[in-house]
């Protein structure tokens, strides 16, 4: 008696479904009929799917990650960058200039023979300051060479000879000034070295 009202309740149930949309597939099983393979079957379908959805989620978290990591890298070098440019941003001016200060040093050693040309020397002498100073204050330093130690990263040995007064490996004569812009050598000195 209890099965016959099962029946008469499922098939109430499926009138009722397809009477509320007739468009609609439904399949009704009968309890009875659906085995344990197949209900497996189902279940292994589903864990199937969802295994398949969890690698897309994963891929994407993957390459969101990646994504943002890029980005993030992308900040920092662009920040990097634009503190290089800022810092450095007097080297194409220094470097057009640095000539001009060979230039005064060498006016700088003639002799003065008369009061003309002292008085001329004493000008060039307060505009070679004047420049100093500007560079200075843009982060500009000559390079110290003579009696240091040979370093090839601040010198450029053009002459190398042996002098019993200097160690090994000393810079004996500056041949033309180097000079570093703040951390940077923008030209090295040009130098005789001791063997």
């Amino acid at each position: 008696m209890s099965n016959e009202k099962n029946v008469a309740a499922q098939e109430e149930a499926v009138d009722t479904l397809q009477n509320e949309s007739p468009e609609a597939d439904v399949e009704v099983v009968d309890a009875e009929d659906v085995t344990i393979e197949e209900a497996s079957e189902v279940v292994d379908e589903s864990e199937q799917k969802i295994a398949e959805l969890q690698a897309k989620l994963d891929e994407t978290e993957n390459k969101m990650l990646r994504a943002q990591a890029d980005f993030d890298n992308f900040r920092r070098r662009s920040r990097l960058d634009q503190e290089a440019a800022q810092k450095y941003r007097a080297q194409s001016l220094v470097t057009e200039i640095i000539p001009a200060l060979d230039n005064f040093e060498r006016a700088l050693q003639i002799e003065a023979d008369n009061d003309q040309t002292k008085s001329l020397l004493q000008g060039v002498n307060m505009v070679y300051n004047q420049l100093v100073q500007a560079l200075q204050s843009e982060g500009v330093e000559a390079i110290k060479a003579v009696g240091e130690q040979f370093d090839p990263h601040l010198h450029q040995a053009v002459m190398q000879v042996e002098d019993e007064n200097f160690d090994s490996n000393t810079v004996i004569e500056e041949l033309q000034k180097g000079y570093t812009l703040k951390d940077r050598v923008i030209r090295p000195s040009m130098v005789k070295v001791n063997q």
